[in-house]
């Protein structure tokens, strides 16, 4: 008699709750872990995992697959990257609740702040609901490879209240703020995990304007966290850069509106993002403080860190690159790459766009982001930041390097300009190379910030995006760049595997209080990646034009997943996505 669907035999067992790992077996039947140890019995399935490392499913708590999900079922690249649980709805934006005429705000809300084209968005986006309830009901109707979690975003929320006073400089009225609690409450008893609002001075809408949400009053924010009081489940997350743009520091009041919404809300979790910013490079140490102290007065706050620097891949097939804004570029710029590559090897041409002018793109009604400007502007001064992503031609990634690898570095070698070596670094590799500009969490040429965030004990591994900025990020990878660079191959400060792991399983499902995944242990759910940790590799990352109406996006090749189980069933198989789709929607109400 058959005893288990699936047993996974020999493999190095890492339980997720940062305990030393065991060679032992796991057993799986209808969905769930049954035994670990002997598993003495026949099965439907069974993997030989020797050599490899098993670890839990890992749960991204940063993306952004809030309109993708509703036509993808891949939901690639996280669940090419060992993720088998997703919280979308991060930074205040998203798509419910909304009526059918505020479809185009949203979109271009979407666009504008995530960077996913709009073109995509509009012939993806279902639109089988209205109000958020509905939303989750018409998400889950459709199979998946992973698991999902939705947060309620405040942008569409205000827009779907407010109407067309839904803009940054209008205050929402005392009964604006008791709709919007209310509905708030009815997702969250339908399902939703939390509540999320965005205060970003980078964020804007495909036309250049601030977010909705980006000034909202604190009594807005603390008014709609009141929807959390009385449940056990529900966490508040919000994305802020304390107004660096603007002038004078006024770190302290920004924090102190993030107080007033994290207070509103006693006994539940929080989360912010915390990463380091040039013109700010010591606010996330402020950050931390402030952290540590409302921890002591009882307010669980948690700051979501990336792994490494958050920045740009500038490429002639990217939404930035540095020749975008020359006039003889722009009158190339719509033929295909291989001919655009062509003309841009002529060196007449080269010399020309190099002796031109750059003329200002972003413009209201413009699908360039507002920031593409300011980095043209600043192409000299920043030179010094920015990369091959492959300077040893080995086609994997490299993402920590030092100044004598950057672009300014190469032109003071060959005695050229920086527009020069970035013109031909831009037509390597068929015009298809990557250019890697790191924004945040560079300012000292390291990763030694990163680091000290990593290891503070109120920080979850997150910021991931994934589902975002298709044209010029690709850091869904994070996970697979934990395992392979930060408990393996960097140099100093390595962090230890059995941390790694346990960062990216047991303290996301603890912070999200989902008590049925994130560990190995018998009767969890049987999300379970198996990992040749030795081979693990990332690859430089490449366009594809996969999204609807040929909408393109950039993916990132791995090696090293042999396997990626959800609820027992395999979904990758020797980095290949299979045909199994059990992911399901997580009503966090359940």
């Amino acid at each position: 008699m058959i005893k288990y669907d699936l047993k996974i035999s020999g493999g190095l067992v890492y339980d997720g709750d940062g305990g030393e790992p065991s060679e032992t077996n796991i057993a799986v039947r209808d969905g769930m872990i049954v035994e670990i140890g002997e598993c003495a019995g026949d099965a439907t399935k069974s993997i030989d995992a020797a050599g490899a490392i098993v670890t839990p499913g890992f749960i991204d708590l940063h993306t952004h697959y809030d309109g993708q999900i509703s036509w993808d079922e891949e939901l690639k690249p996280s669940v090419n990257h060992g993720v088998t649980t997703i919280v979308m709805g991060n930074c205040g934006v998203g798509f419910a609740p909304c009526r059918k005429t505020d479809h185009e705000k949203l979109i271009k809300l979407m666009q504008g702040v995530e960077d996913i084209p709009g073109s995509a968005l509009t012939e993806g986006l279902t639109w089988d609901w209205e109000s958020f309830p509905e939303y989750l009901d018409a998400i889950d109707n459709r199979p998946h490879t992973i698991d999902f979690l939705a947060m309620v975003p405040h942008d569409p929320l205000r827009v779907f209240v407010m109407g067309e006073r839904a803009v940054f400089n209008e205050r929402a009225t005392d009964e604006d703020i008791a709709q919007m609690r209310k509905l708030t409450r009815e997702a969250l008893e339908a399902g939703a995990i939390g509540f999320s609002t965005g205060r970003s001075d980078a964020h804007r809408d495909a036309d250049g304007n601030w977010t909705p949400t980006s000034e909202a009053d604190p009594s807005e924010l603390s008014g709609i966290a009141e929807a959390f009081n009385g449940l056990d489940y529900g966490v508040l997350h919000a994305v802020n850069d304390f107004d660096q743009e603007r002038p004078g520091d006024q770190f302290d009041d920004e924090f102190d509106v993030l107080e007033t919404y994290f207070r509103a809300a006693p006994g539940h979790k929080s989360s912010m993002t915390l990463m380091q910013r040039d013109l700010v490079p010591d606010h996330w140490k402020m950050i931390i403080k402030r952290t540590e102290d409302l921890q002591k007065e009882g307010v669980d706050l948690r700051l979501q860190v990336a792994p490494r620097g958050i920045g740009l891949f500038l490429g002639l097939q990217s939404t930035h690159h540095p020749l975008m804004a020359f006039p003889s570029y722009i009158e190339i710029s719509n033929l295909p790459l291989s001919e655009r590559v062509k003309r841009l090897r002529d060196p007449a041409l080269k010399e020309t766009i190099l002796s031109e002018t750059a003329v200002k793109l972003a413009v209201k009604g413009s699908s360039i982001p507002p920031m593409t400007d300011t980095l043209l502007a600043m192409m000299d001064h920043i030179a010094g930041k920015m990369f091959k992503l492959s300077p040893d031609g080995s086609g994997n990634a490299e993402y920590e390097q030092g100044y004598d690898s950057s672009a300014a570095a190469e032109a003071e070698r060959k005695g050229e300009t920086v527009r020069s070596i970035l013109y031909d670094w831009l037509l390597e590799d068929n015009g298809e190379a990557l250019i890697y500009f790191p924004i945040y969490n560079y300012t000292d040429m390291n990763y030694d910030a990163v680091r000290t965030m990593m290891a503070h004990p109120l920080s979850l591994p997150g910021l991931s995006d994934g589902g975002a900025h298709v044209g010029y990020i690709c850091d869904a990878s994070f996970p697979t760049y934990l395992l392979s660079y930060w408990a393996r191959d960097r140099k100093s400060d390595q962090i230890s595997l059995t941390r790694v792991v346990q960062m990216l399983t047991a303290d996301g499902s603890d912070y999200l209080s989902l008590t049925d995944r994130g560990r190995l242990k018998v009767g969890l759910k049987a999300d379970i990646n198996i990992i040749d940790h030795d081979k693990l590799s990332l690859k430089v990352p490449h366009m594809v034009k996969d999204l609807p109406a040929g909408g393109q996006r950039l993916l990132q090749d791995v090696t090293g997943y042999r396997a990626t189980f959800v609820s027992g069933e395999q979904v990758i198989a020797n980095d290949e996505l299979t045909d199994a789709r059990p992911g399901r929607l997580v009503r966090a109400s359940a």
